[in-house]
């Protein structure tokens, strides 16, 4: 270590840190940070912002619109890099802080790395309290930034220059590593930005990373492969954790030499290709028929890179009482949910393991059997369901047209309300990846904001594929400037805005529980007098989008070819049946609390339906 020093401010350092971090992907390297969002306030205006201008050209500033979108879209460029790459959001003291915190909720549920540099109050206290300070009267080191300390995976306040010597490469391993991955907290406190030090140059200097891949234990690897051996109904689910780890090579190389069928959670959209014979079809609350069919009956379950969500598991009751679990996962704590057989290790290699271990065993042919017969039925299903012309316009339909026409390449995003479960149903898998539902926070907003950085990220690698966003009328109308940022910075996206008429899957859910409908459609809220339609299409022209109405299905296609060739962002609006469109099949049990008691008969009764069928749900913890 040599004594060379750098005096820079803390901001200068942060970002100069960032400038020289690269990773290896596929014996190519490139900048670990691809750039960042940024809302400058005087939280970072004049120290962050003086030092990210002079690394303009290397480090990408994205002007948002709205600091949780800037979030969204951040994590949105990490899951399209399968988080190997990540971007940072900035933002000022106070509400613009705060408003970055339902994107590091989303962030943190995903696993996904996102770095937020954000503004704090001063160190020093001298000019106290401070505009959009929040006071503590018997805590004043606690502030708003400490609410980030729930949803992050490194957080920290710097509180002296030399600080970040220690907390930046700590914050980068967290973010880069498999098993802890998720986003990292730094508070800024406004002062401290601006103070300088003698830094060692070691520390700026070039460093290129690569993602860790943790063998899992020989021990482990031979029980899990004993258990499977016993098997005479083993099924694979394929979690997310299987892009991630760059396995999918491996999952099927798997599938296919123990004639295992696969099943995929929404997180492991695109494992598989839709016309892989063992591909059986989404599981669970949003899944298939056939991929639910198949959990119920099999005796072995093998997960694979999944954290067993509530929507994969039908709350625990898509399996038999009596099915046991090997839970293959770099996270300790995923790996051993409900009393699972424990394997943690990297997918990759774990499969490969596990694979050599279980060399000379196929699944019967009876149940592989069984189960490409249940996903034939489900096949057709979608077929019909997707199919202009069967009922009034629907989602399936609408998703079905856009299968049809897009590019094998092309990358659909979907977030909360009835389009994740929709398009986990229906769509039928061109190319592995291609998939990003976001529903391990559910999150509204998600939608196009999430498009916006997938496009971002997409246009680094494959710039003549689309990125195809599907959005509900209520999350349109939540968080939509991002059509203008992706106007802006020439980041083209197809959005399909699919109007129901307000929050119509929960209109569903609050039917399904014996509940009148009651305040999610327009038309049933009682404090509005007369309901009347947005103009989707004439406010998504005005932020410079091309942006068409159209009013069946078959017009869908027509404006959906004209927005593939296009050069910018298309809006295509299309009313959708609030009642009648929905995917009827394919539905696990998901528990939801429900009225005990209640003066209303329908929800008396479908109370006691839904407690009956409790009886199936498993007892692990």
């Amino acid at each position: 270590m040599s004594d060379r020093t750098i005096r820079l401010t803390t901001a200068q350092a942060i970002i100069r840190f960032l400038d020289a971090q690269f990773i290896d992907i596929d014996g190519r390297e490139v900048r670990v940070c691809g750039g960042g969002f940024g809302i400058f306030g005087h939280g970072n205006v004049t120290c962050l912002g003086e030092a990210l201008y002079d690394h303009k050209d290397t480090l990408p500033l994205y002007r948002g619109q709205n600091e949780q979108s800037m979030g969204f879209a951040a994590a949105a460029y990490a899951k399209y890099h399968l988080r190997r790459r990540f971007m940072f959001c900035t933002a000022s003291a106070g509400p613009g802080t705060a408003n970055l915190l339902t994107a590091a909720a989303l962030a943190h549920a995903n696993r996904l790395p996102m770095l937020m540099l954000c503004g704090d109050t001063f160190l020093t206290r001298l000019p106290d309290p401070v505009l959009q300070q929040i006071e503590h009267f018997g805590n004043p080191a606690y502030g708003l930034n400490d609410a980030f300390r729930a949803v992050s995976r490194y957080w920290d306040r710097i509180t002296h220059p030399a600080q970040i010597i220690q907390t930046l490469p700590a914050a980068l391993a967290t973010m880069l590593d498999p098993a802890d991955c998720g986003p990292a907290f730094l508070a800024l406190p406004q002062d401290v930005q601006g103070w300088a030090y003698d830094y060692p140059v070691e520390l700026f200097e070039k460093r290129v990373h690569r993602i860790r891949r943790q063998p899992a234990d020989e021990a482990e690897i031979a029980a899990a492969a004993g258990l499977l051996r016993s098997a005479e109904r083993p099924v694979i689910i394929a979690g997310g954790g299987v892009q991630y780890s760059g396995a999918v090579k491996e999952l099927t190389a798997f599938a296919e030499a123990h004639d295992i069928p696969v099943i995929e959670t929404i997180a492991g959209r695109a494992n598989l290709l839709d016309d892989h014979p063992l591909n059986i079809g989404p599981v669970g609350v949003t899944g298939s028929d056939s991929a639910n069919a198949v959990a119920e009956a099999a005796d072995v379950i093998l997960s694979v890179g999944s954290r067993l969500q509530d929507f994969t598991t039908g709350s625990w009751t898509a399996f038999a009482k009596d099915a046991r679990i090997i839970s293959l996962n770099v996270g300790r704590h995923d790996a051993g949910k409900h009393m699972s057989l424990p394997v943690v290790g990297d997918a990759k290699l774990g499969l490969e393991a596990l694979g050599a271990a279980l060399s000379g065993y196929t699944s019967p042919e009876s149940w592989t059997g069984f189960a490409k017969d249940e996903r034939r039925k489900w096949q057709a299903y979608v077929a019909e369901n997707v199919r202009p012309g069967n009922r009034p316009n629907s989602y399936a339909q609408a998703i079905g047209v856009v299968n049809a026409l897009c590019d094998k390449r092309d990358r659909v995003v979907a977030a909360a309300g009835g389009l994740p479960a929709e398009v986990t149903a229906n769509w039928r898998t061109l190319d592995i990846g291609t998939v990003d539902v976001e529903f391990g926070f559910s999150c509204m907003g998600y939608e196009i904001a999430g498009g916006w950085g997938a496009r971002i990220a997409q246009s680094e690698t494959e710039p003549d594929a689309d990125t195809i966003v599907f959005c509900g009328d209520g999350s349109y109308l939540l968080m939509n400037s991002d059509i203008y940022s992706s106007v802006l910075t020439q980041k083209k996206m197809i959005v399909l805005v699919l109007d129901n008429g307000g929050f119509a899957v929960i209109n569903k859910l609050q039917n399904n529980t014996g509940n009148e409908s009651f305040n999610n459609l327009f038309a049933d809220a009682p404090t509005i007098p007369e309901a009347f339609a947005v103009d989707f299409a004439a406010h998504a022209a005005s932020m410079g989008a091309e942006a068409v109405r159209v009013d069946t299905p078959d017009q869908l296609g027509e404006a959906f070819k004209a927005a593939k060739a296009a050069d910018k962002t298309t809006v295509i609006v299309m009313n959708v049946d609030a009642y009648e469109g929905w995917t009827t099949e394919g539905h696990t049990w998901w528990e939801v609390g429900t009225p005990e008691v209640s003066e209303h008969a329908k929800v008396r009764e479908k109370h006691a339906e839904i407690e009956a069928e409790r009886a199936k749900q498993r007892r692990g913890v």
